[in-house]
């Protein structure tokens, strides 16, 4: 799995706050193994999340599932923002967020990952495609939560840990949301 660069560049200055931070407004999250492996699991699991509801957007056919792929884009697009922002002290602090770009999501994606990408990619619209983007949502949501509860049973920092309770919030009223429309669409 890549770990993205920023994660790296966190890791070597162990999130020392000093005159860039006061600068920026962004003093950074500490960034222990146990965060770090948070961080890249979080951002590689969302990324084929993202990359996969971008997709959605263009081939969907049910509005249900459209409607899905847009909350979709806009989470994970602010949760790589968030996680990018809390370990980049450089980073000036923002209210806005910053959508990574295609090139930083697919280079994100490990072989699952990429192998549901492409069969999203190469599948026509209707019916057919729709279960297929839900049930990998399912599936990768699956992951996004035990990757949540992993860093909650583990994690130290406060700021992580409140990221991870919020994600795994969403996670869970995401799966129950996707249940219903893998259920509508089969019906």
């Amino acid at each position: 799995m890549a770990i993205p660069s920023f994660v790296t560049v966190a890791l070597a200055q162990q999130q020392q706050a000093g005159p860039t931070a006061a600068a920026t407004g962004n003093t950074g999250a500490k960034m222990g193994e146990a965060e770090a492996k948070h961080a890249a699991d979080t951002l590689a699991a969302g990324s084929a999340s993202l990359a996969a509801s971008r997709v959605a957007l263009t081939k969907a056919s049910d509005d249900d599932v459209k409607q899905f792929a847009r909350f979709e884009i806009a989470e994970q697009e602010t949760i790589a923002d968030v996680l990018k922002a809390m370990r980049d002290p450089a980073q000036p602090a923002s209210g806005q967020v910053k959508p990574p770009a295609e090139p930083e999501v697919t280079g994100q994606l490990d072989p699952k990952g990429k192998a549901m990408l492409d069969k999203l990619e190469q599948a026509k619209s209707g019916k057919a495609f729709d279960l297929e983007y839900i049930r990998g949502q399912i599936d990768g949501h699956q992951a996004l939560l035990k990757i949540q509860e992993a860093y909650l049973a583990t994690g130290k920092d406060r700021e992580n840990l409140g990221v991870a309770k919020l994600a795994r919030g969403q996670i869970r009223e995401h799966l129950a949301l996707l249940a219903e429309i893998e259920k509508d669409l089969k019906d």
